[in-house]
């Protein structure tokens, strides 16, 4: 595996200057602006990447205005008592993407949002503070606690939320195998935990460099 140093020169080769490679990285939200979004909008969000999974974004994102209204805008207390009764009148509903197992998970996800709100006041109280050196053990916890979050769910779902999480897109993974650190998605815990090893160190390499820009620049390596 090689170090952080490699992988900053590479891109720096690639982009020609610091600054072009800085303005190609996202920036995620600090602990302290994931705590101010309200749990209607992790809701929402957590939703709409459900809803996107499989399907053109384009799509899905043009339905949205009507997911808000017919979701209660995602409150979850009002969301959490739909039901199925309810749902299956929603599948007569043109307006929306008719899928009635990702109608499901709506009220379901939002049940597990309620509960950790309870638990720690805010969902995004449990998002601004889990670490980022054990990311993948809250993908775990969405895809355990949450419905349809499995795959590459959570981690998107983080990413749009602005919390910082490398995402094991095709290139990501293809960058990870050229560098002998796993030779397949990575599903199991054990491929999970190596992967998270391997950022962690790139990480501390970095002087804490975002996941989510080194996730990237592992992408530009085998992106041409």
């Amino acid at each position: 595996m090689r170090d952080y140093k490699w992988l900053h020169e590479y891109c720096l080769n690639r982009f020609g200057s610091a600054a072009k490679l800085e303005a190609h990285l996202p920036v995620p939200k600090t602990p302290a602006q994931l705590r101010k979004i309200s749990d209607d909008r992790y809701l929402s969000t957590m939703a709409l990447r459900v809803f996107r999974a499989g399907l053109k974004h384009s799509l899905v994102d043009a339905k949205w205005p009507a997911f808000e209204e017919v979701f209660f805008k995602f409150d979850p207390e009002k969301v959490v008592l739909m039901s199925a009764e309810h749902l299956e009148r929603l599948m007569q509903d043109a307006r929306i993407i008719r899928h009635l197992g990702k109608l499901k998970s709506v009220p379901r996800n939002a049940q597990l949002i309620l509960d950790v709100a309870h638990e720690k006041g805010s969902f995004g109280a449990l998002i601004a503070d889990w670490p980022v050196t054990d990311i993948v053990g809250l993908w775990t916890y969405l895809k355990k606690h949450g419905h349809q979050l499995g795959g590459l769910s959570a981690p998107r779902f983080l990413r749009m939320m602005g919390k910082d999480t490398f995402v094991p897109s095709y290139d990501v993974v293809a960058a990870l195998n050229a560098q002998d650190i796993i030779d397949k998605v990575p599903t199991s815990l054990r491929d999970l935990a190596t992967v998270q090893q391997a950022f962690n160190q790139w990480h501390e390499e970095s002087g804490g460099r975002p996941m989510s820009q080194i996730s990237m620049m592992l992408a530009y390596t085998v992106n041409h």
